[in-house]
């Protein structure tokens, strides 16, 4: 689903912003979750869930490599290099993706924004090994994934909010703050919400 392009024209409307559970939403992996969307068309959406916590270290899945058994690792500064590792999502969960910064590239990397990028390839990990990965990075195991008109239905549901996406969010290593943060900078609390849509 998640495509290389030359340009981003043909986005869709929620691609690249945040989706942030509505507090109804309190009996799934989505409970409280904040969700960078990396792509979005009519053939579905993909993102990555930003705040729940793998129980697995940078060092500990890059040990679980070929390349990682096969070297010592300094596993403070290797998991210093892009903080706790996060649940992406239900999908895909033994897989690995990378959201980071732009001061890095391989020909596999996907420009999501203007700021945040995609490398889901073992590449970013030797390079973050070897001191040589991006600045600001994000690993991530599996991904969110909704079918046609799927994501659409959730958010005139009110199951998410929508909001511009923060790489200061995106990046940042402490997962608590990360929801309760954006609630309160759309200037509502959790009890104002309404679970259920409006009916005229």
């Amino acid at each position: 689903m998640l495509k290389q392009r030359d340009q981003r024209s043909d986005s869709g409307q929620f691609e690249g912003r945040f989706l942030v559970a509505m507090p109804g939403m309190n009996t799934s992996i989505f409970a409280e979750s904040v969700v960078y969307l990396c792509a979005h068309s009519e053939e579905g959406a993909m993102g990555f869930l930003l705040n729940k916590p793998a129980t697995i270290t940078l060092s500990e899945l890059i040990g679980h490599t070929e390349f990682g058994k096969a070297m010592a690792l300094d596993t403070a500064t290797v998991d210093r290099a892009a903080g706790p590792v996060r649940i992406g999502g239900p999908v895909d969960e033994h897989r690995g993706f990378v959201l980071h910064s732009g001061d890095y590239s391989i020909d596999t990397t996907i420009p999501v924004s203007d700021t945040i990028f995609l490398t889901s390839t073992v590449e970013i990990l030797k390079s973050i090994v070897a001191g040589q990965g991006p600045h600001q990075a994000a690993v991530a195991l599996g991904y969110a994934g909704w079918g046609a008109g799927q994501l659409e239905r959730e958010i005139r549901d009110n199951a998410w909010l929508t909001m511009d996406a923060d790489p200061d969010i995106v990046f940042a290593h402490n997962h608590d703050d990360k929801y309760p943060a954006l609630i309160d900078r759309l200037g509502i609390g959790a009890a104002n919400f309404i679970a259920e849509g409006g009916r005229a």
